[in-house]
């Protein structure tokens, strides 16, 4: 399953199905429409036993190529691996997403069960003698064969994917890559589990008024319509974002921010069952060992092979340049907001719990701006017209919402997505509003990979989860200017996935390397400050006023408003993530001392007892950014330039349009990321675009 990670207690049970129906509908033919999965007849209980019939399956299959009479050739050895264990991708995408985006007890323990199962077989495939035999073979040969370069990448990606599947081990080295495999597969699981029940698991609910104050209507109505769905009278806040976010942001109560951050940078640090800190040291422990099998020094130097970025030095050196140059304006930044906290009376050390209220006070009072100006202009209807309009504008798309496409949940929205010459491209599922079965953040999926079988173009089907503002009894669902480039970034992953033009599941779509899968989620969010995309679709969802041009120039004059705070805080992430994959020896010393040490040449706020980022870090403990998390600021200094091109010829120019669509989007992982960027763009990328768009030159 390709699943892209963008910003994470009784769990609710998934939603209802339809009557029973005889067999297994994971593993009969989807006859709905497009072949899309048929959730209305999917229960629970259908997973393991599909699960289970598709691994004996995709072994077979594996056995075939393996015990092949014919001498190994690309068609029969690499083609046929590309093609082997379709239907397993498919119910473990179904699978994997819907424990993440609607999930209940019963899942998350098959998810436990299965997941063991699942890194048994890719063992078998990497560590089969006679397999590996035959494509070496075809690997060897590669020279005297006629591939594209599609199939060179393909070859390529294939036999790298076996040395670090284990293949070239001895033995006893291959037992033990396979022990550490399936445990890490359960432990990623954990950490996901333990964030997701300690974010349920704490509510701040207020009886009294007056701790309300400050806090906007929109933010009011959500908690006391949340209060009431838990049968409670008053408000109930949450650490749900839609919840959290205006919380922090806007409550005059300190005391009532202070308990609200310390629950949420507390999770997964309580002396409780939900606690990930004994995970994190035996997740870093075996990627260790693990990286060390496999003739490395760190886990870090295993997973930068395969990277624009090639080694922890080229990482470590690009965190650094960026640091150097939002560090200083951090500083500043900081101190601007003490002295107007001072200017309003606070005489406290400013901390950390008052950084978004008193830095939102400050844009106000330097831009006039505030979120709720904005909102009733981000309509979510709204803002998914102007999106669609705009891939429409760039691309020559269509999206027709359908109902007879079946869902996993009420709250879906599903669309056909056509191409400028009527011609069907892809389906396009949305799961906008947050829910306790549900992780937090923002993520994209693909059931199924663009890819070509037997003549035919099979097209993708993806799906977007996020987690938005929902409607009140009063009120549509009116988002934050930070939702709207929310739904752009991982709309722009969609894009990757839905105009992919390649021949093979491993190179299609969003299958590229990690440092540049961002890029065109990322080069999304840029028309989010363009007064000529926000006049078309940006109205008042009372009135049918268009955006006020003042509003836009404001949002234009505050987009760099604490960009070294924010540049410093991506940063910070980044750098605790190589931290965390360059250690040499198991870490035996606290977690949070590790934490704040590496942490510590971002910092501009005093630390706060009790908290720790790492353990509820999904993105590395139980997501696929492990060594990986700088990417979000790699693909920002792709993006930035990138985006240059559109400034300099018109925003909505087709030509560059189509270039970006030709080079980029529709190439996937089918040659080397900076070929198809420099193809598009005409030059490599420098950081120069990126800092002076952020305002740090």
């Amino acid at each position: 399953m390709k699943t892209i990670i963008c910003m994470t207690t009784l769990i609710l049970s998934i939603t209802s199905c339809s009557e029973k129906q005889a067999g297994n509908p994971l593993l009969e033919h989807f006859t709905t429409p497009h072949q899309t999965p048929p959730f209305d007849r999917i229960e629970t209980r259908h997973y393991e036993p599909a699960f289970d019939q598709a691994i004996e399956e995709a072994k077979q299959e594996i056995k075939t190529i393996s015990t092949s009479a014919e001498a190994p050739d690309f068609e029969n050895t690499i083609v046929a691996l590309d093609q082997a264990g379709e239907k397993l991708s498919t119910i473990s995408s179904i699978f994997f997403n819907l424990n993440s985006a609607c999930t209940n007890e019963e899942m998350q323990q098959i998810a436990q069960r299965v997941s063991p199962k699942l890194t048994e077989y890719g063992n078998s495939v990497y560590m089969n003698p006679e397999l590996f035999a035959r494509v070496k073979k075809v690997y060897e040969s590669r020279d005297r064969q006629s591939l594209t370069p599609e199939q060179s990448t393909l070859l390529e990606d294939t036999w790298k994917s076996f040395i670090k599947g284990g293949a070239n081990l001895e033995s006893a080295a291959q037992k033990r890559f396979q022990e550490i495999a399936m445990e890490l597969s359960q432990l990623g699981l954990k950490f996901d589990e333990n964030t997701l029940a300690e974010t349920n698991g704490f509510t701040l609910h207020i009886t009294d008024e007056k701790d309300l104050a400050g806090l906007p209507e929109g933010a009011v109505e959500m908690a006391a319509m949340t209060a009431k769905e838990k049968e409670l009278e008053g408000w109930l806040f949450t650490l749900h974002a839609p919840s959290y976010i205006p919380f922090m942001k806007y409550a005059d109560n300190r005391e009532l921010r202070e308990k609200m951050y310390r629950a949420y940078n507390s999770r997964g640090n309580h002396d409780n069952a939900h606690n990930n800190s004994e995970i994190i040291r035996q997740i870093t422990a075996l990627r260790l060992e693990k990286a060390k099998i496999m003739g490395y020094e760190t886990f870090a130097d295993y997973v930068l092979t395969n990277r624009m970025a090639e080694s922890p030095a080229e990482v470590n050196d690009f965190l650094a340049q960026l640091l150097q140059a939002s560090h200083p304006f951090a500083l500043q930044e900081k101190k601007e907001v003490e002295d107007f906290a001072r200017s309003m009376g606070f005489k406290e050390e400013l901390q950390r719990w008052d950084w978004s209220y008193y830095s939102n006070k400050l844009k106000q009072e330097k831009y006039a701006l505030d979120d709720e100006m904005l909102k009733p202009y981000f309509k979510l209807e709204n803002v998914q017209k102007g999106i669609f309009d705009l891939a429409h504008t760039l691309y020559g798309l269509q999206f027709k919402e359908v109902n007879n496409i079946p869902k996993y949940h009420p709250d879906v929205k599903t669309f056909e997505v056509y191409d400028r010459d009527n011609s069907f491209l892809a389906v396009l599922y949305v799961d906008f509003f947050p829910r306790p079965s549900k992780s937090g953040g923002a993520w994209m999926t693909e059931y199924q990979t663009q890819h070509i079988r037997n003549g035919e173009d099979i097209r993708p089907q993806v799906s977007l989860v996020m987690n938005f503002t929902r409607p009140t009894e009063n009120k549509p669902s009116l988002l934050s200017f930070d939702e709207v480039t929310t739904f752009l970034h991982e709309f722009g992953h969609s894009l990757h996935g839905m105009l992919s033009q390649n021949t093979y599941n491993a190179t299609a779509g969003t299958s590229v390397y990690r440092d540049f899968v961002e890029l065109p989620s990322q080069i999304m969010e840029n028309w989010a400050l363009e007064k000529e995309w926000l006049d078309t679709w940006a109205v008042h969802y009372q009135t049918g006023e268009k955006i006020p041009a003042e509003y836009i120039e404001k949002i234009r004059r505050a987009a760099n408003f604490q960009s070294g705070y924010l540049s410093d805080r991506q940063l910070s992430f980044g750098i605790i993530d190589m931290d965390w994959h360059s250690i040499t020896q198991p870490l035996k010393d606290s977690i949070v001392d590790f934490e704040r040490k590496a942490m510590q040449p971002t910092e501009i706020f005093p630390a706060v007892e009790g908290t720790c980022f790492s353990t509820a870090f999904g993105h590395i403990f139980g997501g696929g950014y492990a060594a990986g998390y700088y990417s979000y600021k790699w693909a920002e200094v792709l993006d930035a330039d990138a985006f240059s091109a559109f400034q300099e010829n018109g925003i909505f120019d087709p030509v560059t349009a189509e270039s970006f669509r030709k080079n980029i989007l529709e190439k996937g992982g089918s040659e080397h990321p900076m070929t198809l960027y420099v193809r598009f763009r005409g030059h490599k990328p420098t950081i120069d675009a990126l800092l002076k768009r952020s305002g740090l030159k």
